[in-house]
Parts: C-alpha cells; structure tokens; sequence
C-alpha cells in the first residue's frame, strides 16, 4: 500500500509535491476508508485529485507510472536515454535532476525508496525499510565521468562480495538498482519484495480511452473473475444487466488461398509440413454479449451496441471486482469519463465498502461528490493548481483550517467560490474575431 509519493521537476511539477494516502486523525468514516496495515499506520483506500485543466492533475499519475517503468524496465544498452521531460518554463530546471520518492508497504514491512536522475542516468538512488526503526537496504552513486555504478548495502543486509559486484554490473548507470536486479540471478529478500511490490501492487494508468473490456472478459472465460460477482456488480448499477454471455470461435489463421499458395511453392517435406501446420493452426475470438430482460424475455445485446458508459462501467466492474479481491492501487485519468454522476459516485462507495488492501487514486471533475460529507472525508481530496510560475502546486483538502472549512460547510459551495483554488480563471465569452 502507498504511504505518500513525492514529484520533483518533472512534467508541469517544479518544486517537490507530495501526495500522502495518510489518515488524518479524524474518525469520520473511519471504517470505510482507513486500513491499517501496520501497527500505528492508518492508511487511505482513496484520493482523488481535482483540478483545472492543464493544472497537473494527470502529471502526478503519470510520474507514479513513470516510477514504475524505470523499476520494471530496465536499458537494455547504456547509452539509452531515460524518456521523460522535466519542468521546462524555467530556464535552470531542464539542466537540473528529477526525483521521485515513494513509501509503501509491503509484506508489513514499511519501505521508502527514492531515485534521482536525468536523461542520461540514475544519479542517486536509496532504499530503507522500518522496523521500526529506520534501516538502510542499499544507497546506490553512479560515477558519471565513468558511467559505472557504486552500490553499498545497509550493515543488516545479508550479501557477499560476489552478490554485490554481480549487481553492480548488471546495473547499467541509466538502471534502477532494483532494475539490475531483475536482471540478475541472485536472492536478495528484501530486494524482491520490493520489486514484487512494484511489479503487482502498482496497476498500469487507465487513461479515458483505455479499453478494459477485452481483460475483463479474459479473466471471466479463464475464471479469474468471477462472473456471478461481476452480474451483481453490474445489477446494482441500474444497467438492466442480467447475465454476461460469452462464446469462444476459431477461425483459420491464415486465408485458404495463401495457404494453396505455399502448397504449390512447397518442393520438400520440410516445406510440406509446414503448410500443413498452417492449415490446422486456428485463431480465437471471444464474443461478448450482455443479455437484458426485460418483461421476462430475454434478450441478448452484441457489447458493441451497448452505450459507451455501460461499455465504460463494465471494464470498471471489473475493475472492481479485482480491487475487491487482491491487494492493489488502481491510478485512474479522469474517473467521471462516460459515467453519470450518481454512478461516479455509487462506484466509489461500492469500492471503499468493499475492497480491504487496495487503493485508488483519481483525477477527477466531477463536483457533485463534494456536496455531500456524509460520503468523504476531507483528507482523500486534493487539488493542483498552477501558481505564477506555471508550476503545479498539489494540496490537500483537509490542510485547510477551520475558518474555511466547519463541520457543516457546503464544500461543494466553497469549491465553487473560489476558497480552495483548483477551478479555472475564465474570461468573458466575447471572442473579437476583427482582426487587422
């Protein structure tokens, strides 16, 4: 589970910013939203983000996607360059490095991990874990001059000399110490569980077009998901669903005339036999089809004339139904896409009801959600703005004092107002199209 995430100088984010999914003090809610992974961490199912457009909202998903790319995938050669932009309105900071720090945890053991780097390489790069006092993993240095990487471990990791110089060189100076170690053949526990945690905890970013459908189907013909789970889910969403009907076809690979082809052009057994497996090698499809009933008869729908919200809200009950079963953070663009509001909202509560170890995070516009304190807490609701510097500024809700904020404020009122920054500065709508 994510503690906090911090970005620096990367994409519309100039000076460090931190996203904590730590629990206030506060106990509103408390039972639906706060898990408690360890002893005295008390822990957030949820935070969304909310913002004007172009204010770095999507910025700080996609620097946690980013993190989690430069983990899993490692150059494979060392003059790659490391794909990404720093802050670019300011004329010091493209020169300058980006760090990303994140603390999470995983087997209940509190880890906090943070890299450094630029274009060419990782810089600086630390891993500690709590138990519960804070220990040292590894502090990683590159020589740039040289391009090499140095790697010291903590006085209580267990490793030899040969497990060290072996990760070392493994460790291109544009990887990850965790990335040389996926790379690797070598045991280092801690080393793994951290890995792991990127590898299974972290899912991939759900941007608005992102297609979730196929993969949830899959997991329903492979029964992964379960499909009675994901019809309930789907009922309870008022989309007049009553069953998922799904049909596995095969088709021939390769069309009979470029196959007769290849018979003709083949002149030995070898060739022969070949154009034989051709011929028996199949293609599958999967049709999905959603049955409604309606006055007792049913009637089964072809996916694809389904609206795009109830296309929308399958992939996401799918979604839901993984959340609710496995342990994992689900970072989502624009969560309202194609959604009505009272949906929006049914599937946030239906989340934080029901999932026990995972977690969201969201950007959102949806406003409606913050009409009603009898559904969130203050502390899951954060907010970008860009200051004078064009640089996003991220806050929390729940960092501002009572004089704003009172037990029975219309948050929704006073986001509209202006009192917590996030909306747009707009301009009358006279558009001059007189020019000289």
């Amino acid at each position: 589970m994510i503690i906090n995430f911090s970005v620096q100088n990367f994409g519309s984010i100039k000076e460090k910013q931190t996203l904590s999914f730590e629990a206030s003090k506060s106990t509103h809610l408390e039972e639906y939203y706060v898990m408690q992974p360890i002893p005295g961490l008390r822990l957030l199912k949820l935070a969304l983000i909310y913002g004007a457009n172009a204010s770095g909202k999507t910025t700080v998903l996609k620097a946690l996607e980013f993190l989690r790319t430069l983990v899993l995938n490692p150059a494979g050669k060392k003059t790659e360059e490391i794909i990404f932009n720093p802050f670019l309105f300011d004329p010091h900071t493209p020169h300058q490095n980006t760090i990303l720090e994140i603390e999470f945890v995983q087997n209940a053991v509190h880890y906090s991990y943070d890299v450094e780097f630029n274009k060419k390489a990782i810089i600086r790069e630390e891993l500690n874990f709590h138990k519960p006092n804070k220990a040292n993993v590894f502090r990683r240095t590159t020589d740039i001059d040289k391009q090499l990487t140095e790697i010291k471990f903590g006085s209580k990791i267990k490793k030899n000399k040969v497990v060290e110089k072996v990760l070392e060189s493994n460790t291109l100076w544009n990887n990850t110490v965790l990335g040389g170690f996926l790379k690797t053949n070598i045991e280092l526990p801690e080393l793994k569980d951290v890995s792991v945690w990127f590898l299974d905890y972290i899912d991939k970013l759900i941007l608005p077009g992102t297609i979730l459908d196929n993969n949830v189907t899959q997991r329903v013909s492979n029964n992964e998901t379960s499909k009675e789970t994901l019809i309930e889910i789907l009922k309870k969403a008022d989309l007049n669903i009553s069953d998922i009907i799904i049909r596995e076809e095969e088709y021939e690979k390769y069309p009979e005339y470029f196959i007769k082809h290849m018979e003709e052009q083949a002149k030995d057994e070898k060739s022969k036999e070949a154009v034989v497996r051709m011929r028996n090698e199949k293609n599958k499809t999967i049709n999905l089809e959603l049955e409604h009933t309606v006055a007792n008869i049913k009637y089964p729908l072809p996916f694809r004339e389904e609206s795009q919200g109830t296309q929308r809200y399958y992939g996401f009950a799918g979604l839901l139904s993984y959340l609710i079963g496995n342990s994992a953070l689900s970072p989502i663009d624009e969560l309202e896409s194609s959604l009505h509001p009272d949906l929006f909202v049914h599937f946030l509560l239906s989340f934080i009801t029901n999932a026990k170890n995972s977690q969201i995070l969201a950007t959102t516009h949806n406003r409606e959600f913050l009409e009603d304190k009898d559904i969130f807490r203050n502390d899951v609701i954060w907010f970008t703005e860009k200051n004078e510097q064009s640089a996003t500024e991220l806050y929390s809700l729940d960092a501002f004092d009572t004089k704003i904020i009172r037990n029975k404020s219309n948050i929704l009122n006073a986001y509209k107002a202006g009192k917590f920054g996030g909306t747009p500065r707009l301009f009358d709508t006279y558009i001059d199209t007189e020019h000289e």
